[in-house]
């Protein structure tokens, strides 16, 4: 198995395809962070890829209708190290998620664990399911007239 290129162009290319990544905050598919999102009746459950990343790098922020969340993993070379394959991303990672009217923005929960940064978004009591009483008879036929 060759673990290096020996083409030249081919090295630099590499180069600066991971400089455009690395400096746009993009993992090699092109997105900030890998997400899932879940909604559930009284929340939605964000989920962000985050492997490797220091806790304490991450934060969190919410402003206006707009949740962001920014981490940073560092190079973990030391000395007298000399990378030949660099195919994990470094530097700072970003996302930026619209939140719909009907999420409380207010109430946002962050966890992260195994790698992974749940955000818990409560959704408003207005607009969660909820159950409608029928109405049965005479009543209900004066209920719905009136």
């Amino acid at each position: 198995m060759l673990l290096t290129s020996l083409d030249p162009f081919v090295q630099e290319f590499e180069r600066q395809v991971d400089r455009v990544f690395r400096e746009a905050g993009l993992n090699g598919n092109g997105t900030a962070m890998p997400m899932d999102g879940i909604r559930r009746a009284e929340d939605v459950v964000l989920r962000f890829d985050l492997p490797g990343i220091d806790p304490d790098s991450i934060e969190v922020t919410v402003d206006r209708d707009v949740l962001s969340v920014t981490a940073h993993r560092e190079e973990e070379i030391g000395d007298g190290e000399r990378p030949f394959v660099r195919e994990r991303r470094m530097g700072t990672f970003a996302r930026r998620v619209r939140l719909p009217d009907h999420l409380d923005a207010d109430g946002v929960e962050a966890a992260y664990d195994n790698g992974v940064l749940a955000v818990r978004i409560p959704v408003l009591e207005k607009a969660r399911p909820r159950r409608i009483a029928i109405q049965h008879g005479l009543r209900g036929r004066k209920a719905i007239k009136s």
